[in-house]
């Protein structure tokens, strides 16, 4: 679910968009649950995923990345160390 590297953390991260309200909703098939308001269409679901995430481990949202998965459900995201 959490792998430690050298920019960071890569969390892999289950999506549900359109979704009554955004936030962490827990764990699912060993990745964080995300609850997110958006619809999956032009990126509104991933600018999303990137606001709820920054917000929740504390950090801007130029420090949050999308590596994979753009396309739902499985979406694994990063968080930059603050080093940068």
């Amino acid at each position: 679910m959490i792998e430690v590297t050298a920019d960071g953390i890569v969390l892999a991260v289950r999506v549900i968009p359109r979704a009554g309200r955004s936030g962490l909703a827990g764990t699912r098939d060993d990745a964080v649950l995300v609850r997110l308001g958006a619809a999956p269409v032009d990126g509104a679901a991933n600018a999303e995923l990137v606001a709820v995430l920054a917000e929740a481990f504390g950090v801007p949202r130029r420090n949050v990345v999308i590596l994979s998965g753009l396309l739902p459900p499985l979406e694994p995201a990063a968080r930059r160390s603050r080093r940068r």
